[in-house]
């Protein structure tokens, strides 16, 4: 339950990027053992634009980010939240631009108190599109 699904899908992907993707001298092993904190970013942002990209059946991918600004009015049924209403899309046809963005706001995803799992979450659900 919870987040621990969305996490081991991610982790997943993080190893088969340290595995199989990204390249270095080492063998498969020693590269996990081998990991910069700038790599470790790299491919969290791999992983997420991966898997975003999927989701946009493989030709755009949006990334949400909370932002000080408010981009929603609440009104109606709606209840503000001090979050959901401050999110801010970014949409992206190219999936290396996409990664490069995460990568350049991967703090909003990994940073202590940072919401990172329910802003990919919310990217998730708008890369797949609501219709979807």
């Amino acid at each position: 339950g919870g987040t621990r699904a969305i996490l081991m899908a991610v982790q997943a992907h993080i190893i088969k990027y340290l595995l199989f993707v990204r390249h270095t001298e080492y063998t498969h092993l020693e590269r996990l053992g081998r990991t910069s904190r700038r790599q470790q970013g790299e491919a969290l942002a791999a992983a997420l634009a991966d898997t975003l990209w999927a989701a946009g059946g493989g030709g755009r991918a949006v990334i949400c980010l909370v932002t000080a600004a408010v981009h929603v009015t609440p009104s109606g049924d709606y209840k503000a939240d001090n979050f959901t209403e401050r999110i801010q899309l970014f949409e992206f046809c190219e999936k290396a631009a996409a990664q490069d963005f995460i990568f350049d706001h991967i703090n909003c995803f990994k940073g202590e108190g940072s919401h990172g799992v329910i802003l990919f979450l919310y990217s998730l659900l708008f890369s797949r599109t609501l219709e979807r």
